[in-house]
């Protein structure tokens, strides 16, 4: 019992290391980028990640069928677009407020794969969604009412492109036996592909930043793509082994705080009264409305279950026979 109970606090830990990681990214990104250089540091910042992974995935990408690295490699470009638009905003606003409009994503991700799917979700998550939007105006606004900055709408944007990367990730991939790890590394692979290709027409080629990057800036984007990405990545694979997926998701939904907290006492960002508000809203919103989607998925799924026990065919959805 010790030994079990050890286990899991050596999970839980992990977990929230990767959550005080991911959060502190966005100050690290924030150092490290300019509006001129963003397609170059991701290029950079992916052929590290993939550079590393090599040795673990090659084996995997040898066995790969075509269509699990055309899957993994749609991925990986919708990936590009939400770091494009996210480091781009990060670029022209606070880490604070990135950290925290990315985590719109909880409440958009549900929203976008219960429209696809035609099974909405209670009326008590679109009050806390919109609890989480006003939260993001309130923040936007700081010491004083004024609109968002085009940073934010660029942040705002990438948080969009997260809930379209999660939906399509599970509509293309679910059911299907492909391989976990292959379709990361495809995925990250592509982005370093296309960030590279694209780096020399839009801003500062990779390799002339690669160039100019003193010792301090490349401790900074090392730690990205090594701790950032890569020791994340494999806590999260292996946590999910451990551990239920409802307490990874918890856990790993921690991550606007560390961001919140590395931003200010890290960053010196201020908040003001408003920023404070909608600082509380979007942390509040985004919780509440992740346990109100998990909630409805779990009664969904054992009702599903409860179903199929007892022999009785499912209901179709309106609009669409049933099966068989």
């Amino acid at each position: 019992m010790p030994a079990i109970q050890s286990r899991i606090r050596l999970v839980d830990l992990l977990l929230l290391a990767v959550a005080a990681v991911w959060g502190s990214t966005y100050l690290a990104a924030k150092e490290l980028v300019t509006p001129s250089t963003v397609m170059a540091i991701l290029a950079l910042r992916f052929v590290v990640t993939a550079v590393a992974l090599l040795p673990v995935c090659l084996r995997r990408l040898r066995a790969a069928r075509r269509d699990e690295m055309a899957t993994g490699m749609l991925f990986g470009a919708i990936l590009a677009v939400v770091l494009l638009f996210e480091t781009f905003g990060i670029a022209h606003t606070s880490a604070t407020n990135a950290g925290l409009i990315i985590s719109l994503t909880i409440v958009m991700t549900p929203i976008l794969d219960s429209a696809v799917g035609r099974s909405w979700l209670p009326p008590q998550f679109f009050i806390a969604a919109a609890a989480a939007v006003v939260g993001v105006g309130l923040l936007a606004s700081g010491t004083g009412l004024h609109p968002p900055t085009a940073g934010d709408w660029l942040v705002l944007a990438a948080a969009v492109a997260r809930a379209v990367h999660v939906t399509v990730m599970h509509r293309k991939s679910a059911r299907k036996q492909y391989d976990s790890l292959t379709l990361t590394y495809v995925q990250m692979a592509t982005a370093a592909v296309l960030f590279c290709a694209v780096s020399p027409l839009a801003g500062v080629p990779a390799w002339t930043v690669a160039s100019r990057l003193g010792p301090g800036l490349w401790v900074v984007l090392l730690y990205l793509a090594l701790i950032g990405t890569v020791f994340a990545f494999f806590v999260q694979m292996w946590a999910v082994r451990k551990t239920s997926p409802s307490r990874v998701s918890l856990l790993l939904g921690t991550e606007p705080i560390w961001a919140l907290l590395v931003g200010v006492v890290l960053g010196g960002d201020r908040l003001g009264i408003y920023g404070a508000a909608g600082a509380a809203l979007i942390l509040v919103g985004a919780g509440w409305g992740q346990r109100i989607e998990r909630k409805h998925r779990e009664e969904k799924e054992k009702n599903g279950s409860a179903v199929a026990g007892s022999g009785i065919p499912e209901r179709a959805e309106e609009g669409r026979p049933v099966a068989g």
